[in-house]
């Protein structure tokens, strides 16, 4: 891998800058997008030009300049276009193979929005605009387990509506072709969490398993998709249920991400399926509670960055 991976700076008063200076001094190589004034202090970096390499030795920064400082734990508006530019420029350069993949430190929405006017519910729906594609899936992952949640940030009393048989459709074709590209996975097996408790219990818990979910998966059988289910999610995340399938995909959020974050709390990875180069970052927050305090753990930044260089050697590039 030639190009460097490029990591965005996140917002600059929550834990980003200093887990990416920690990053960085636990071995890991990458270009910081990012305003210098916000690293640490004392903090060693060289300025490098875009489509540079990282090299050894202090930390490489591809600078940009915010409008002003940041104070940890206390998110500033002014600083919002910044925060959107450095993720521009991530995808710019990604995509004239100046960047091998692009890795995101966290952001907060309200003050994007508030800054910036930032219009888009994250970064993943953002990154999808910029890439000029449709539809893209979120993924959550580590070593044990591969997770995706059909419905994502939206009120539990609203699931059963938005949990339709294109959106399910989509999300396991994405997820499929996805675990094919990114992950190097030739005949991907892929498990269908039901909706309901017992996965409806032949609808004496609910109809969507046997009306939907279930003929669903039988049309993509039939098109060649190694899939199986509607399973009760309650046992599909035991040790010997995750060694029978390479991804989870769930129902909605909570679903999919309390298995994945008890089993690996400090190592997930978010991982965007079905863009046109790599996206992957850290599963986790800003975290303003504790930025600036020098405690904040780098290990699903460490995780993101190591896997964004196996999915593009994945993708053969």
């Amino acid at each position: 891998m030639s190009a460097p991976v490029l990591l965005t700076c996140g917002d600059p008063s929550g834990i980003g800058p200093e887990i990416a200076a920690k990053a960085w001094a636990a071995g890991e190589r990458f270009v910081w997008i990012g305003d210098p004034r916000h690293l640490p202090s004392g903090t060693e970096w060289r300025a490098v030009a875009e489509g540079e390499g990282p090299g050894d030795g202090a930390m490489a920064v591809l600078r940009l300049d915010f409008a002003g400082l940041a104070a940890p734990g206390r998110p500033d508006p002014a600083n919002a276009a910044g925060v959107v530019a450095a993720i521009e420029r991530a995808v710019r350069l990604v995509q004239a193979g100046l960047g091998a993949a692009v890795c995101t430190a966290p952001i907060n929405k309200k003050a994007l929005k508030d800054g910036a006017g930032f219009a888009f519910p994250g970064h993943t729906e953002f990154l999808a605009h910029l890439a000029g594609v449709g539809r893209v899936v979120m993924m959550l992952a580590c070593p044990g387990l591969r997770v995706v949640p059909a419905t994502i940030h939206i009120p539990i009393s609203e699931v059963p509506a938005a949990l339709t048989e294109t959106l399910l459709d989509e999300t396991i074709r994405i997820t499929q072709a996805g675990l094919i590209r990114d992950f190097g996975i030739a005949a991907p097996r892929i498990a269908v969490a039901g909706l309901n408790p017992h996965a409806g219990e032949g609808g004496a818990m609910g109809w969507e398993e046997e009306r939907m979910i279930r003929p669903l998966l039988a049309r993509l059988k039939a098109d060649g998709l190694d899939v199986t289910g509607p399973w009760p999610a309650d046992t599909m995340f035991h040790a010997a249920a995750r060694k029978s399938y390479d991804a989870a995909v769930c129902a909605y959020h909570d679903q999919a991400l309390i298995p994945i974050k008890t089993i690996d709390f400090a190592g997930g990875v978010n991982v965007t399926l079905g863009l046109p180069f790599v996206r992957t970052s850290p599963d986790h927050g800003t975290a303003y509670d504790i930025a600036g305090r020098g405690v904040a753990d780098p290990s699903s930044l460490i995780a993101a960055l190591a896997m964004a260089r196996e999915m593009v050697a994945a993708r053969g590039r």
